[in-house]
């Protein structure tokens, strides 16, 4: 069934929740794309800058809930770019270093304030008020949607 033929049998309760999940995905979306993703380059360079420009290959894949080999392939092309070096840990050679290059800590730093930046940007069109109760509202749904699928 098309959008169109699906709105026009739409109760106002359906069209309201199509509308709401729509806007959802929008901001989804846009977070995606304009934030580097949730495990994108952008994520993990400033990861490893909040915790001193290093951390495990294997902590990394943790933080992200990425398999080993998704997470190797992205770091792969982070390190092609001169953000990060991958060595051996020299007490367990199966582990791997994951450090950020000096190039890397500098695209770091630009992300966060990017990120400082937009978080300062992004809900001032809403009061202090709004917010809050926003939070509150996306809170209650979270709590909602965990408990559909449990």
């Amino acid at each position: 069934m098309s959008d169109a033929v699906e709105d026009a049998v739409d109760t106002p309760e359906e069209a309201r929740a199509r509308r709401l999940l729509w806007n959802l995905g929008y901001f989804g979306h846009y977070l995606h794309f304009h934030s580097g993703g949730r495990s994108g380059r952008a994520a993990i360079i400033c990861l490893l800058a909040k915790h001193g420009g290093q951390m495990s290959q294997l902590e990394l894949g943790t933080y992200f809930e990425l398999k080993p080999g998704s997470l190797s392939e992205i770091l792969a092309k982070i390190e092609n770019a001169g953000l990060i070096e991958r060595t051996r840990n020299p007490e367990d050679r199966r582990q791997l270093v994951i450090r950020l290059t000096e190039k890397g800590a500098q695209e770091a730093a630009q992300e966060q304030e990017a990120r400082v930046q937009f978080r300062r940007q992004a809900f001032a069109c809403l009061s202090e008020e709004e917010q809050n109760q926003l939070v509150e509202m996306l809170d209650k749904i979270h709590t909602h949607w965990e408990g559909l699928h449990a």
